[in-house]
C-alpha cells in the first residue's frame, strides 16, 4: 500500500485487514506497564483514518507528555467557563437517564469521575473478546467520554456537559490506537442494539464505504443523535471531505479556540454543521486525574454533551430537530452556514434556554450581525502551557524595555531643550 508522505501532526498507522480502511485515534501512542504516554507523531498509510486530535496529550504545564494517571486539575477549564453551568443543566437532569454510545478506544473506569458513569453490562470491547469496553491503553476514549459525562469530583473543576448521563463504551480501536473500518461498521450496530441516543465518533476517513453509509443510515433511523468530528487536516485551508461526518443526518462538528476561531488544524468543508472548544481541551484520562489535549476529537463529545442535555429535556424531539437546534442557536460567525464552523461555534445555554418549540432545519439569520449577540469566552483563571507563559512574559519584557527607552528619551530631549532656552 502506498505510503503518504508526513504532514503534521500525524501518527504511523498499520493496516489491519487488505483493503480495509484504517481508523488512527491518535498521534502515537507508547505503552508502558504502568504508565502510558502519548508519543510522537509520524506518518500515516494513504488510505488511513485522520487522528482527530493532532497533539499529544500534554500536562496542564505544557511540560513533557501527559502520563496517566495524572495529577487533577483545581481549576474549571476555559471550555466550561464560557458557559453557566446552572443555567445548562436547569430541567435537564444533568443528562440522566440518555445512553451514549463512545466509539473509541475503551472508557477507563480506573478514573474516578467515570467509574459510575459506564454502563458495563453494556458496554462492548470488539478488541478483546473477554474485556467490556472499559480498559483504554491509548487514553483516547477516556478523554472522549470526560467531557460527555465525567462525575463531579471536589479535587477538581473539571465536570462532562452531562455529567449524569450514562456512558455505552464500544471499544473498536486497539492498544495502538488503530482500528479498522469493519470495526466501526460493528461498533454502529452495536450502540443501536443497547438504543443510544446519542452516538460519538471522534475519528474521520477519507474512505466512503457502503457499508459504513448503511451502518449510519441505520443508526439515524434508529433515532440517535450521531455527532462526529470533521478531522484535523484543515492547516492548508483546503475544504475535504471526511466520513462519517459528511454521512446525511450526522452532525460533523470542527474545533475552535479560545476566541470563538476556527482552530487552525480544524478540517474544512461543507459538511461542517457546528464548531466546539477543541484547543487546549481538559479531560479526563485512565487511572485517575486530567491531562489537556488539541482536536476535533474533543470538540465532538462537547457537543454530544449537549445534545445528551437537549434529549433528556426533550424526549420526544427528533434526532434531526436536536441537530437543528445545535445548528439554529450556534454563535454566528456569518449570518448562515459557511464551510470553516458551519452554523458558528456551540453555545450550550441558548441550546437549552432558546427551546419554545422544535425546528426541523436551521435558517440564516436576518439582517446584519449584531456586535451585544457575539458570545465571548470568559476571563480564565487557571494558567497557560508554560511555553506560552514564557513568550507572554518575554513580550512583556521586551515592550516594558521599549517604554522604559522612550522614557528616558524623551526626559533627556526635554532637558537638552530647557538647558538651549536657559
Amino acid at each position: 500500500m502506498r505510503v503518504a508522505g508526513p504532514p503534521p501532526h500525524r501518527r504511523a498507522v498499520s493496516v489491519a485487514a487488505a483493503g480495509a480502511a484504517v481508523l488512527a485515534l491518535l498521534p502515537g501512542v507508547v505503552l508502558g506497564a504502568a504508565a502510558p504516554a502519548l508519543a510522537s507523531p509520524a506518518a500515516p498509510t494513504a488510505s488511513a483514518v485522520r487522528p482527530d486530535s493532532p497533539h499529544a496529550a500534554q500536562p496542564l504545564d505544557g511540560d513533557g507528555q501527559c502520563t496517566f494517571p495524572a495529577p487533577s486539575v483545581k481549576q474549571t477549564p476555559w471550555s466550561l467557563q464560557r458557559v453557566l453551568v446552572n443555567q445548562l443543566w436547569q430541567g435537564t437532569g444533568q443528562g440522566k437517564g440518555v445512553k451514549v454510545a463512545v466509539i473509541d478506544s475503551g472508557v477507563a473506569v480506573t478514573n474516578p469521575q467515570l467509574a459510575s458513569a459506564v454502563d458495563v453490562a453494556h458496554s462492548v470491547d470488539l478488541i478483546d473478546p473477554k474485556g467490556h469496553g472499559t480498559t483504554d491503553p491509548v487514553g483516547h476514549g477516556t478523554e472522549v467520554a470526560g467531557i460527555i459525562a465525567a462525575r463531579p469530583a471536589p479535587s477538581t473543576g473539571f465536570v462532562g456537559i452531562a455529567p449524569a448521563a450514562t456512558i455505552i463504551s464500544i471499544r473498536q480501536a486497539s492498544e495502538d490506537g488503530t482500528g479498522t473500518v469493519p470495526n466501526l461498521v460493528t461498533a454502529l450496530q452495536k450502540a443501536v442494539a443497547a438504543h443510544a441516543k446519542v452516538i460519538n465518533i471522534s475519528q474521520d476517513t477519507s474512505t466512503d464505504t457502503p457499508e459504513l453509509a448503511d451502518a449510519i443510515d441505520a443508526a439515524v433511523r434508529s433515532g440517535a443523535v450521531v455527532v462526529a468530528s470533521a478531522g484535523n487536516d484543515g492547516g492548508d485551508g483546503k475544504a475535504r471531505t471526511t466520513y462519517p461526518g459528511a454521512y446525511r443526518g450526522v452532525l460533523a462538528v470542527g474545533a475552535s479556540d479560545r476566541n470563538n476561531e476556527r482552530a487552525s488544524f480544524s478540517q474544512t468543508g461543507d459538511f461542517v454543521g457546528v464548531a466546539a472548544p477543541g484547543v487546549d481541551m481538559l479531560s479526563t484520562v485512565p487511572g485517575g486525574g486530567q491531562c489537556v489535549d488539541n482536536g476535533t476529537s474533543f470538540a465532538a463529545p462537547y457537543v454530544a454533551g449537549v445534545a445528551t442535555l437537549i434529549r433528556a429535556k426533550h424526549p420526544t424531539w427528533t434526532a434531526a430537530q436536536v441537530i437543528a437546534q445545535i445548528e439554529q442557536t450556534a454563535q454566528r460567525t456569518s449570518l448562515g452556514h459557511n464551510s470553516l464552523v458551519g452554523w458558528g461555534v456551540v453555545d450550550p445555554v441558548r441550546a437549552l434556554t432558546d427551546d419554545e418549540k422544535p425546528i426541523d432545519s436551521p435558517t440564516p439569520d436576518p439582517g446584519t450581525l449584531k456586535g451585544q449577540d457575539r458570545v465571548m469566552p470568559a476571563a480564565l483563571t487557571f494558567g497557560d502551557p508554560a511555553r506560552q507563559r514564557e513568550k507572554r512574559t518575554a513580550a512583556y519584557v521586551v515592550s516594558g524595555i521599549a517604554v522604559a527607552l522612550l522614557l528616558i528619551t524623551g526626559a533627556t530631549v526635554a532637558l537638552r531643550d530647557r538647558g538651549r532656552r536657559s
